[in-house]
């Protein structure tokens, strides 16, 4: 069993939120015709990775549920990557930083992966 109290405790989490909070400040820079467009789709996608981590913890006593979770929290990270490429090609981020972000969600979602294939890690005891 792993030595979490909380899923605040866990490194993806953490790394989840980061990432997102970074988003969410280099999104400020978008035009205002994309508030409710790439904008509203960037940030929600970002913050929705941490928000399904939450959820799987406290799924963690039933493991289909904390795999679906899980497996929804990989699904955002991989949506925000597009979203990011979207925002290479208007203009609004530059290819450096897209980058970086675009790598930081391939870590978030190799970590994620690895959580699903490892439950008996994460899970509660029957």
């Amino acid at each position: 069993m792993n030595k979490a109290e909380s899923h605040r405790d866990l490194e993806v989490f953490k790394r989840a939120v980061v990432v997102a909070m970074r988003v969410f400040e280099l999104s400020k820079t978008f035009p205002r015709q994309e508030a409710f467009s790439l904008t509203d789709q960037i940030r929600r996608s970002s913050r929705s990775v941490a928000a399904n981590i939450t959820e799987a913890w406290r799924e963690r006593r039933y493991e289909a549920a904390f795999i679906s979770k899980l497996s929804d929290a990989e699904t955002e990270a991989a949506e925000t990557q597009t979203w990011l490429e979207f925002a290479v090609k208007c203009g609004y981020l530059e290819k450096a930083t897209a980058k970086e972000l675009f790598n930081e969600y391939e870590e978030l979602i190799r970590m994620i992966v690895s959580m699903i294939h490892n439950t008996e890690k994460w899970c509660l005891p029957k």
